[in-house]
């Protein structure tokens, strides 16, 4: 509420991030997707929500959520291919309808380091938010795209995922970061 009140530029849930979820299924580990129903209560309030993702797995309940709309711009930076869970997030999925050009997939193969990383998602992000000029940004971290995680096989560091918060803040645009995936409790 604080941050739909104007009483603070950020809101943190790092029990939240279940972005696999829909409407009417539950999908990887997440029963209800608290994403689309924080950005539902955001649209009432903001003309334009950026939604980026950063854990290893593609935010499919997200992205399916808004693919017809242009209120909502999915950005997701995820592994893609080889079977890999959910097995979506092509970079041909850009969205439908008035929501055509507003999803927009990073997918990324195995060993991807914190420089690489960084500079697609400071290139990608920043021309995002300079095209879309979004009014409130949610940022969905999941740390399964750290380096060793169980599941995941990225080479990122906390460091990384830090520095990709860092560039998103410098915005100051009203910012909800969630949690997400992690496989090893040390990430």
């Amino acid at each position: 509420w604080k941050l739909i009140n104007n009483e603070s530029d950020i809101a943190i849930n790092w029990s939240g991030g279940l972005h696999h979820a829909r409407k009417e299924e539950a999908s990887g580990f997440c029963f209800v997707n608290d994403i689309v129903l924080a950005i539902l209560e955001l649209l009432k309030y903001h003309p334009r929500v950026l939604y980026i993702d950063i854990d290893i797995h593609h935010g499919d309940g997200v992205q399916d959520a808004f693919y017809n709309t242009d209120r909502v711009m999915c950005v997701s930076f995820h592994k893609y291919g080889d079977g890999f869970f959910p097995g979506t997030g092509d970079i041909d999925e850009v969205g439908n309808s008035r929501g055509k050009y507003y999803s927009l997939n990073v997918p990324l193969m195995d060993g991807v380091d914190d420089k690489t990383y960084l500079d697609l998602f400071t290139t990608i992000i920043g021309q995002v938010i300079t095209f879309y000029k979004p009014t409130c940004i949610v940022f969905q971290s999941g740390a399964d795209s750290l380096q060793c995680d169980r599941l995941g096989c990225f080479n990122l560091t906390l460091r990384g995922h830090a520095k990709c918060l860092e560039f998103v803040k410098k915005y100051n645009i009203p910012l909800l970061v969630v949690g997400g995936g992690g496989y090893t409790i040390k990430n």
